[in-house]
């Protein structure tokens, strides 16, 4: 199982990045995935996630309006567009997955089987 983040750097304030994660060695059509981020001196955190299927995704009260998760299961790969940056979301930011799709579980990280090993996002003017 690999799941290989990129897309992170440096971004001013206001600005836009979307990072991509590029999954295999697993069905990640029938996988539930998420994002996660960690930011110095904090524990890790969750950002948003998605069901197999795109038909249903979760955000975080503070990423809601600002971040969106997307997938293509065509390319087995997970995103996540990010618009107007803060400071505050500077962190490392992991991709994981599950093989489940249960609802109530899908914001919290020990239901997560795999993870990759994250991409550093960095907003700063």
């Amino acid at each position: 199982v690999q799941l290989v983040e990129s897309g992170g750097g440096l971004v001013q304030p206001g600005g836009s990045l979307r990072v991509s994660c590029a999954a295999s060695g697993f069905t990640f059509s029938f996988s539930a995935m998420a994002w996660f981020r960690q930011a110095p001196g904090k524990e890790r955190e969750f950002v948003a996630s998605i069901t197999s299927n795109s038909a249903t995704t979760y955000y975080a009260d503070s990423v809601k309006g600002r971040l969106t998760i997307s997938r293509d299961n065509a390319k087995n790969t997970l995103y996540l567009q990010m618009n107007s940056l803060k400071p505050e979301d500077t962190a490392v930011y992991y991709c994981a997955a599950t093989p489940g799709n249960l609802l109530n579980r899908l914001t919290i990280a020990a239901y997560y089987n795999y993870w990759g090993q994250g991409t550093q996002v960095t907003v700063s003017s």
